[in-house]
C-alpha cells in the first residue's frame, strides 16, 4: 500500500498531537509542578468534591475554547453526572459584555452565580484572555475552586491562577484546542469508569 501526501501529512499531525499530550504539564497553585497522573487525580478530587457537595461546574472559554467548553459540559452532565454549565449563552453574555465590558462579562456572571462549593474550568489557548483571567479571580474571591487549561507560552498568566493548571506546550491553536478537549474528555471518562473517585 502506498501512502499519498495527504496520508503522510495526517500521520505527521497525529504524531505531533501525541507529542503535545506527552509534554502536558500540570501545576498546582503557586506553580508547583505535579506529575501528570497526580495532577489528573487532583482535578478529579476537586470535581468529586463538587459533586458530593451538590455544587456546580462552570466551564468558560472564547471562540474555539467556548466550543470545547460546550462539549465538556455535555460529557460532565451525561457521563460524570455533574451539574455543569457554560456561561456563553448569547443573550446573557452579550448583556454582561454590553453593560460591564467584555473583559468583565464572565466575572460578573460568576459574581452573581458562583458559590464556594463550585468549580470554574477556565480555558484559554494563549492564557492571556483578560475576561477569562478576571473570571478566575472572581471565582477565587467567591471561595470556589479553579482548574485552568492553557497553551502557547509557558509563562502565560492564566497558568499561575488556578488550583490545578493544565498547560499544553504548543503554539498551534488546533493542537491546543483538541488537546484541551482530550484532557476534559479523559476526566469525564474517568468518572464514567469510576476511576480515581
Amino acid at each position: 500500500m502506498t501512502l499519498d501526501i495527504k496520508d503522510i501529512l495526517l500521520a505527521s499531525r497525529a504524531t505531533k498531537f501525541a507529542g503535545v499530550l506527552e509534554q502536558c504539564e500540570i501545576t498546582g497553585r503557586g506553580g508547583a509542578k505535579l506529575l501528570l497522573e497526580t495532577g489528573m487525580e487532583a482535578a478529579m478530587q476537586i470535581l468529586s468534591q463538587v459533586r458530593k457537595n451538590c455544587g456546580s461546574v462552570y466551564v468558560i472559554g472564547n471562540g474555539g475554547s467556548a466550543g470545547v467548553a460546550s462539549h465538556a459540559v455535555i460529557d460532565f452532565v451525561n457521563v460524570a453526572k455533574l451539574r455543569a454549565f457554560t456561561l456563553h449563552e448569547s443573550s446573557l453574555l452579550t448583556c454582561m459584555a454590553n453593560d460591564y465590558g467584555y473583559e468583565n462579562a464572565y466575572s460578573r456572571l460568576l459574581g452573581h452565580m458562583a458559590k464556594p462549593e463550585d468549580v470554574l474550568i477556565a480555558i484559554s489557548s494563549s492564557g492571556k484572555s483578560m475576561n477569562i483571567r478576571n473570571a478566575v479571580t472572581e471565582m477565587a474571591r467567591n471561595g470556589g475552586s479553579v482548574i485552568t487549561l492553557s497553551g502557547f507560552f509557558q509563562d502565560n498568566p492564566l497558568r499561575l491562577l488556578g488550583d490545578i493548571n493544565i498547560w499544553l506546550d504548543s503554539d498551534d491553536y488546533g493542537m491546543v484546542e483538541v488537546g484541551h478537549q482530550f484532557v476534559l474528555h479523559n476526566i469525564s471518562d474517568r468518572f464514567g469508569l469510576g476511576y480515581g473517585i
